[in-house]
């Protein structure tokens, strides 16, 4: 089998063309759009040869997906993972797209990654990979052309180098080529909680719609990373009982709620809960599976697929990962009744202000965090009224509303823009 490509239900790009395909047919889409908007814009694959510490050479595969720039440059992360496949990076770019369209910052979609093993690099290995990997890509890379950001096994720090890397190649300080830098490289205040926030404002919109107050309802979020912990931080203050949260050691759970707060300072401190003893210990399964109001799947993508989504006892499902619901899930969520805050508008705070970011960068003055915050909730808060609304009109999910919108959006553009022959 090809290593990048995986078959099935699983296939990320597969299942977002799946709801691309009912979102266009409801929306009666043009053929022509159709093929335009369905396919990525364009894919480059690259080879990363990389001095290791010990004199070796060793040569890792990279991606850069745009998907779109119809709506302005691509934007999307990159990711530092050992199972990085190709499709992956299709899948995520696309998502880009439709999530920038959703909440309505002029970007396409891009993403980023390269198959490694980030946790097994030392800081001197990781420098040199993200600088030669940002070398093979640069030439579809800048501020008006694709503007990276952290995922999965990056952050602020390998921003700063990618930003260093660019800026030394076009001899001048080019901040805004990259967001999710450190504040004092022109990073934005608010930049490193902003999926998580995003995640509770939808949550708090999505009670409001079902009627439910927020200090009578519990929580399990999977995944502990920084949009996990952010979210469960920011679900408590809103009065939310947090009873489980897990890593990929497995959950922790009381029924009683746990003491965020201090389980956050264990994670920071140790990176794993493996040692905490405030709850009882159960699988990442048993966490999809508890009876609690809301659900949070903020670690990757295909944790409730149509073999285990029978089993989800949650009336709330806010995603906080990309595609961790897959397409044949869908189905059967909507019959049990869940309501369901999709990828592309729940996590879509990270890119709010990943946009808010580079807007600062290109005009070199710079916002308190009251006021990144202030936008947010109001970029956000529209966003989910407008695919609610949606949603109602059309008598689809929610995610094939979030679908429906973004991909109008985009079509809209390219027929104002038209065909470039």
């Amino acid at each position: 089998m090809n290593p990048n490509q995986v078959l099935g239900e699983e296939n990320p790009f597969e299942a977002m063309q799946a709801r691309f395909d009912l979102a266009a047919a409801k929306l009666g889409l043009d053929p022509g759009l159709y093929q335009i908007l369905r396919r990525p814009d364009r894919e480059l694959l690259v080879s990363i040869p990389v001095l290791m510490d010990d004199g070796s050479i060793h040569v890792f595969d990279g991606y850069r997906v745009q998907h779109s720039m119809a709506r302005g440059p691509a934007k999307g992360g990159i990711r530092f993972d050992p199972n990085v496949t190709l499709d992956e990076v299709r899948a995520l770019a696309a998502w880009m797209t439709w999530k920038c369209a959703v909440v309505n910052v002029p970007f396409g979609g891009g993403k980023g990654g390269v198959v490694c093993d980030p946790g097994k690099l030392s800081i001197g290995e990781l420098e040199r990979l993200t600088r030669r990997y940002v070398a093979n890509i640069l030439d579809i890379l800048g501020p008006d052309r694709d503007v990276p950001a952290p995922d999965m096994g990056t952050n602020g720090q390998v921003m700063a180098w990618i930003m260093d890397t660019y800026s030394m190649h076009v001899r001048s300080a080019c901040t805004s080529v990259v967001t999710g830098k450190p504040v004092g490289l022109g990073g934005s205040l608010g930049r490193i909680e902003a999926t998580g926030r995003g995640l509770q404002i939808c949550a708090r919109e999505a009670l409001q719609v079902l009627g439910m107050r927020p200090d009578e309802c519990t929580a399990a979020v999977q995944g502990s990373g920084n949009v996990g912990q952010v979210t469960a931080t920011f679900l408590a203050k809103m009065g939310v009982k947090v009873t489980a949260i897990s890593d990929i050691t497995g959950a922790l759970i009381n029924e009683d709620g746990l003491p965020i707060d201090d389980v956050c300072k264990h994670l920071q401190r140790f990176r794993t809960l493996e040692g905490y003893d405030g709850g009882d210990r159960i699988t990442n399964k048993e966490l999809l599976e508890l009876p609690v109001d809301i659900l949070v799947p903020a670690a990757t993508e295909n944790v409730i697929t149509s073999r285990n989504a029978k089993d989800v006892r949650a009336k709330l499902l806010v995603e906080g990962a990309n595609g961790p619901v897959t397409a044949g899930a869908d189905k059967i969520l909507d019959e049990k009744g869940v309501f369901v805050v999709p990828d592309i508008l729940a996590n879509a705070g990270g890119v709010s202000v990943s946009y808010f970011e580079w807007v600062q960068d290109r005009v070199g003055m710079f916002w308190p965090e009251h006021e990144v915050v202030s936008r947010l909730e109001t970029m956000m808060v529209k966003a989910f009224a407008d695919v609610v609304d949606m949603a109602k009109r059309f008598e689809v999910s929610n995610r094939i509303a979030a679908y429906m919108l973004g991909v109008d959006r985009v079509a809209d553009i390219t027929r104002m823009r038209g065909v470039y022959a």
